[in-house]
């Protein structure tokens, strides 16, 4: 079992909500988050004062997988995330030790689902 996490720009994420359902993918947690990459922000002004952003808007988005979609679900991700520029976003996968369905009581693999 493995955790996907992938931080992407927030105007992909329909992009890749379409890729993953077309890969069978359905079971995603979606958060609103601030970061900076590569990117380093931006400077604007405001009412006549400089203003640095160096904390983007980014989408969070986590998905519990079996090995069999490990794969599938990552390249459905970078599918729908990428434009080819700069703050396209990072996918992080990580070793899922259990996972248990609260309504059921289902352990490991089967509570993923």
């Amino acid at each position: 079992m493995k955790l996907i996490v992938a931080y992407i720009q927030p105007h992909r994420l329909n992009a890749v909500k379409q890729a993953l359902f077309e890969k069978e993918v359905v079971k995603m947690s979606v958060t609103t988050a601030l970061g900076c990459g590569q990117q380093m922000g931006y400077h604007e002004t405001y009412r006549g004062a400089d203003i640095e952003v160096n904390l983007l808007k980014k989408i969070r988005i986590e998905i519990a997988v079996n090995e069999p979609f490990l794969q599938t679900t990552i390249d459905a991700i970078i599918q729908g995330a990428r434009t080819g520029k700069i703050g396209d976003g990072k996918i992080f996968v990580m070793n899922l030790e259990d996972c248990i369905r609260i309504r059921t009581g289902e352990v490991g693999k089967d509570a993923i689902g």
